[in-house]
């Protein structure tokens, strides 16, 4: 008797993850041979069992022909170094300002400790990743940006936005069946409006800026066209009225976003720019997800409802099945010499 219960229990178990693979099926469909960004940070990065489940995922969207690529930043493991250094972080309107010796510890800590974290667990699955900097062949490019503090104009020191992104060198790793693992510092070029530079044309100035890993996931999306960047973050999604848990906002076109930014947590603000920036730019669809949930991206891109919170164009009509890319004809069909004669003969 415990016997049967025992194979009934596997029986049930076995039926449920086989409507979970049918559920996933057409989005495996609609979304082979796409690209597909992701922006890794948060406590994603810092739990080591969350860190394995998103490798685990990015093999998973490699295996049925998805193609990711994965941007990431790097804020705690920064200021953690910064401190174990005697380093002293400075914020100026909520932002980081990066010295060139913080600026040292950056390039460290996102190239030489993070990336190698994240390359080491997808590739503990296969050799499937690269890392990649964004110093590396100019796969970035980026120019300095201020911030306004108290209605000052406040300089940031090596901070900059991205501006630039150099899709060859990322599309022949993807090309290569490869997962690009992209860390978030760019070389500076030089502003043409402000002058012309020492070498009397706009080129790279020799600086190395501290980018934000949101924006430039953005930038890399729009760059390549992909069909959907996905941000991972420390909070279920977007809410129309925070804290209000109820008021999760599953979807919003970048009309409504673009009016509710103003209002938002500043948390929040780069989080839902790049998600606008993306889609403004060509980007099919952005998603925020609560990267403190195993396998997010999963369930974002392969259930019917997904999580988080969807950006989408104003004239977005949803997923519509494609038509078949074939036309169905007769199984014989009279070559036009025969038409010609029969036709002559009805006469």
């Amino acid at each position: 008797m415990v016997e049967n219960q025992n194979a009934q229990q596997r029986f049930e178990t076995a039926q449920a993850k086989a409507s979970t693979l049918m559920e996933a099926l057409p989005w495996i469909q609609r979304f082979a041979g796409k690209i597909m960004v992701f922006k890794y940070g948060g406590n994603a990065m810092i739990s080591e069992e969350l860190r394995a489940a998103f490798a685990a995922d990015m093999v998973f969207l490699r295996t049925v022909g998805i193609k990711p690529i994965v941007v990431h930043g790097g804020g705690p493991q920064i200021s953690a170094m910064l401190e174990k250094m005697g380093i002293e972080s400075e914020f100026r309107g909520g932002l980081r300002y990066t010295t060139p010796e913080a600026m040292e510890v950056v390039r460290m800590v996102l190239t030489g400790q993070v990336a190698r974290e994240l390359v080491s667990h997808i590739n503990s699955h296969g050799p499937y990743a690269v890392a990649m900097s964004g110093e590396d062949g100019g796969l970035l490019r980026a120019r300095r940006f201020t911030t306004e503090v108290d209605g000052v104009e406040t300089d940031l020191g090596l901070v900059g936005e991205v501006v630039g992104v150099n899709t060859t060198a990322i599309m022949s790793m993807i090309d290569a069946g490869k997962i690009p693992v992209i860390s978030s510092v760019a070389p500076e070029i030089h502003d043409p409006a402000s002058g012309e530079d020492a070498a009397g044309r706009a080129g790279l100035t020799g600086e190395i800026l501290n980018v934000n890993a949101d924006t430039a996931a953005a930038a890399v999306a729009a760059a390549l066209g992909a069909e959907k960047l996905v941000v991972l973050t420390d909070v279920e999604g977007l809410y129309g009225n925070w804290p209000d848990k109820s008021s999760l906002i599953s979807s919003l076109t970048v009309s409504e976003l673009r009016q509710m930014l103003p209002g938002l947590v500043s948390g929040m603000i780069p989080k839902m720019s790049a998600c606008l920036l993306a889609v403004e730019q060509g980007v099919a669809r952005a998603s925020i997800v609560d990267g403190r949930l195993k396998h997010s991206p999963l369930l974002e891109i392969f259930t019917d409802t997904g999580i988080g919170t969807q950006v989408t164009r104003d004239d977005d009509t949803g997923w519509q099945v494609p038509a078949p890319d074939y036309l169905v004809r007769p199984i014989y069909e009279e070559p036009q010499e025969v038409k010609n004669v029969n036709a002559a003969m009805q006469k």
